[in-house]
């Protein structure tokens, strides 16, 4: 995902048709002929049946603007309709659309990518969380929007090990920070469904998964959506602990500290009347929920 997100203008890695005594690869790398994926630690590398089709998809891979590249994309889908490099392409656009905050066509060219290729769990997590951040009370599809976006966080945890896309020689520790992102990020898109639907037992659960599995570093954000919840849930003391990490995580000045700041504040007041012998303001309402701050980001560091 790093490789995908933060140089976009690059394709995922592609590999070329096994001919003759050898082929070269797009990066340089030779591939012995019959071979079917290089010595990568085990990941899947993509494969091109054809010459024809590995310059296609290079060809399509150079466009830098969103809507060329998409166009690109559709018409190298209908030239090569069994390529499983469709799926590399459609990833490219929708990490474009990502950057240019357009969450309908994350979505539309995400769900692309996941027909290609629906093991991958880069864009199940990319259509995912964005579903679930961009879904609301109001829409008449709520509830297909939130079980899709469920659906596929699901899918992009199961197949985490087996479905990831990886360079040949890519750095082991940029592989495992990638993997540690697509996890935290797929737990918090599951508690962010099951907050939408006032399930806050079930969202505590996925937000501490969110929360460990990239503990190195750990997100302001996180811990504030696991305080609402806990709030939710009158775990008051949990939550405000959350509350008070979210706080010291926070970037000074930032929307998320000072959403966490009111929350402790809150439930500083509400812990505080809750003591015998005192006598406060009643606290305000706990948020809303699924909490309006920002999503993690989904580049790893």
């Amino acid at each position: 995902m790093a490789w995908a997100q933060s140089a976009p203008t690059n394709p995922p890695p592609a590999q070329a048709p096994a001919q003759g005594k050898g082929t070269q690869t797009p990066n340089g790398t030779a591939t012995p002929a019959g071979a079917q994926t290089p010595a990568n630690g085990g990941h899947r590398m993509l494969q091109a049946k054809s010459q024809d089709e590995l310059k296609a998809y290079q060809d399509a891979a150079t466009k830098t603007d969103p809507a060329q590249a998409e166009a690109a994309a559709n018409d190298f889908a209908a030239k090569y309709p069994a390529s499983e490099l469709r799926a590399a392409l459609y990833m490219r656009v929708m990490n474009m659309y990502a950057q240019a905050n357009n969450s309908d066509k994350v979505i539309e060219t995400g769900r692309q990518a996941i027909a290609a290729d629906p093991t991958n769990p880069v864009p199940l997590m990319e259509v995912a969380s964005t579903l679930a951040e961009n879904t609301h009370d109001t829409d008449l599809d709520r509830e297909q929007r939130l079980t899709e976006a469920a659906k596929d966080a699901q899918a992009a945890i199961d197949n985490l090990d087996t479905g990831l896309l990886v360079p040949a020689n890519a750095d082991p520790e940029r592989v495992a920070g990638a993997k540690r992102t697509i996890l935290m990020n797929s737990y918090d898109t599951l508690a962010m469904v099951d907050m939408s639907r006032s399930d806050y037992a079930a969202a505590v659960t996925s937000l501490q998964k969110a929360i460990d599995a990239n503990k190195g570093n750990p997100d302001a954000v996180l811990y504030l959506r696991l305080s609402v919840a806990q709030d939710k849930l009158q775990q008051y003391p949990q939550a405000l602990d959350a509350a008070n990490k979210a706080v010291q995580l926070a970037k000074d000045g930032s929307a998320a500290q000072n959403l966490a700041k009111q929350q402790q504040a809150r439930l500083q007041k509400l812990i505080g009347a809750q003591a015998p012998g005192t006598a406060t303001a009643p606290p305000s309402p706990a948020p809303a929920s699924p909490a309006p701050v920002p999503a993690p980001p989904t580049t790893p560091h």
